[in-house]
């Protein structure tokens, strides 16, 4: 089929840039090759054993059916208490949705609200699908580049050079994908300063890595600043914190006609969540998250084992992350180099294809968030495979020349 038989909308959308490269290593491992992938955005821990159990039971006593589109008033319930036990916001059951995963929930607030010519302010690095769902709502990606030295986090000064009057959402996210950045409580404040100022700006804070900061504490817009409550959309989930990506379980809470239409939206798409995910998740919230302790620990371990590795590279740097899972990595000093096969490294994507080819690891390019000359690592993944990983790498970038 040709296609020309395809909407224009999709001339503006690309694949998943994390998904390509997790495709690109199966395809290596079904041909036999041991490919390490550092690209994947998820836990390797196995979900705890009560929520698993809780989804078993869903199953056995025969909770299969059509729920509610925004989910059972259980697990709305506990939606609620959640952000009211954690984040000391006060919601009420009309004012929060599940869906199936945050990610879809991001989709439906800009598909509900963002016209043609609208912008959405973008901070890079970002997570590689905000750009590509603004397009798909016929909207424009406005990208503010962050930088080091500000720790990759957007400030105040560049987030009011950033909206004009077509401004309609700030999207945020802390701790965030690709950096591991986690905005302070007064970074939030002051971007929440200028927001104050704007009033036709929403304020959209991605909150899936939460409980995954390191040094500090984490802080959410709604919070900091409840005058802005009334225009924040705050969106969590189960994925990260749970390690529970493939239950695919989201949750979002935020003014009340915005939930509504949102509603509306995954009435005519998804309808509910998954009965099965909805009833583990209700574990999930209910449960605590006094497991994240060993976790933490372990990540810490293997965040650090990572920026040492990465010290002993020629060509490569990191600044240490507070947050998430990730290793955002200064590929640059690889530029210029030849391998051995003859082919020049021109620019991140270069150094990634390299690398897979090369040390047989694989990694995703930091243009595709947004900042080239860079590599995210996840490092979410044994310590003895991350050892080899980056003994791979060693050896790989030492060839080049």
């Amino acid at each position: 089929m040709s296609d020309a038989v395809l909407a224009p909308r999709m001339s503006r959308v690309r694949p998943s840039p994390t998904a390509v490269i997790s495709d690109k290593v199966r395809a290596l491992a079904l041909r036999g090759l041991d490919v390490i992938n550092l690209g994947e955005g998820e836990l390797d821990f196995p979900t705890p054993p009560h929520i698993c159990a809780a989804g078993i039971a869903a199953i056995e006593r025969g909770d299969t059916k059509y729920t509610a589109v925004a989910g059972t008033p259980a697990l709305k319930a506990a939606i609620i208490a959640k952000f009211e036990r954690e984040n000391g916001l006060v919601f009420q059951s009309h004012q929060v949705i599940a869906g199936t995963g945050a990610k879809q929930l991001v989709f439906n607030a800009l598909l509900a609200t963002v016209a043609p010519g609208d912008e959405v302010i973008v901070p890079a690095p970002y997570w590689v699908s905000y750009p590509d769902m603004v397009a798909l709502a016929e909207g424009e990606a406005k990208i503010v580049p962050c930088h080091e030295a500000d720790g990759w986090k957007l400030t105040a000064a560049a987030l009011e050079a950033a909206i004009t009057p077509r401004t309609r959402w700030i999207i945020l996210n802390s701790p965030n994908n690709p950096s591991g950045a986690v905005y302070t409580r007064e970074e939030v404040a002051a971007l929440c300063a200028v927001l104050l100022r704007h009033p036709h700006v929403l304020v959209m804070a991605d909150d899936i890595y939460e409980h995954l900061v390191y040094e500090g504490t984490f802080a959410t817009p709604a919070a900091v600043e409840p005058r802005l409550a009334s225009r924040v959309l705050t969106i969590n989930g189960v994925s990260k914190t749970h390690s529970m990506t493939g239950w695919r379980l989201g949750f979002a809470a935020g003014p009340d006609w915005l939930i509504a239409a949102m509603e509306t939206l995954q009435s005519q798409s998804t309808s509910n969540p998954s009965t099965i995910s909805q009833a583990a998740a209700l574990a999930a919230l209910n449960g605590g998250v006094s497991f994240l302790d060993d976790w933490r620990g372990l990540l810490c371990r293997r965040r650090d084992l990572v920026l040492e590795a990465v010290r002993g590279i020629d060509g490569l740097r990191a600044a240490k992350p507070t947050g998430a899972f990730y290793v955002w990595v200064d590929c640059s000093g690889l530029f210029g180099r030849r391998s051995p096969a003859g082919g020049t490294i021109r620019d991140d994507f270069d150094v990634a294809d390299y690398l897979l080819d090369a040390a047989q690891v694989g990694m995703v390019p930091g243009s595709a968030f947004g900042s080239p000359g860079h590599l995210r690592v996840a490092y979410a993944i044994d310590e003895k495979i991350l050892k080899t990983a980056f003994e791979q790498i060693a050896t790989a970038c030492a060839a080049l020349t």
